[in-house]
């Protein structure tokens, strides 16, 4: 089958400026170059944050419990459109008042089996406008938590969530924290 640009990750210099493709079943390894991705973070109504524990099918960090979903852009594709497809396709979900929080987030991390995450990923919040129905290909559990519960697990073991949440959680917490005032709903 002949690969399209669906099934490749675009590569960015230190500055993020696009320097090419390569195909995804190839970048992440142990020398994984830096390329462009983003990071989801869903609440509802009353506040409550969307956790996932990723599939255990998942090449990097199988099993652990991370962000609402995360995923890597098409080329030419739009972040919003990004991040609506990749809500529909991991979780069924339908969102609203999605925005950017930490536009310049990246990070670089190595699990346990020595496969590296380098990213330049764009931090987005979003409001669920629809129930979760996840693709257990993707997630294989969810749950909501209050911005506060998430502080306090992540504080009291880092290490049972994904690296990349817990480097983004100080610049998302505020945002997560004031969403649902934001927005007119109640907070737990």
């Amino acid at each position: 089958m002949e690969q399209t640009t669906d099934d490749h990750v675009i590569l960015v210099d230190d500055e993020g400026r696009t320097v090419g493709l390569a195909p995804r079943a190839t970048v992440h390894d142990e020398s994984t170059p830096l390329h462009r991705a983003f990071s989801c973070y869903v609440y509802r109504d009353d506040g409550h944050v969307l956790v996932t524990r990723r599939a255990l099918s998942k090449r990097a960090w199988p099993g652990v419990w991370t962000n609402s979903f995360c995923g890597h852009p098409r080329q030419d594709e739009d972040g919003l459109d990004t991040v609506n497809r990749y809500a529909r396709h991991e979780l069924g979900l339908v969102l609203e008042d999605v925005r950017c929080v930490l536009p310049d987030f990246r990070y670089r991390a190595v699990d346990a089996s020595g496969i590296v995450e380098n990213e330049l990923c764009p931090v987005y919040v979003a409001r669920a406008a629809g129930p979760v129905r996840p693709n257990p290909e993707e997630a294989m559990e969810h749950r909501w938590v209050s911005p506060e519960e998430l502080d306090r697990w992540v504080g009291a073991a880092p290490w049972s969530v994904s690296p990349w949440l817990v480097e983004q959680l100080p610049g998302v917490l505020p945002v997560l924290a004031g969403g649902a005032r934001d927005r007119g709903g109640s907070r737990p």
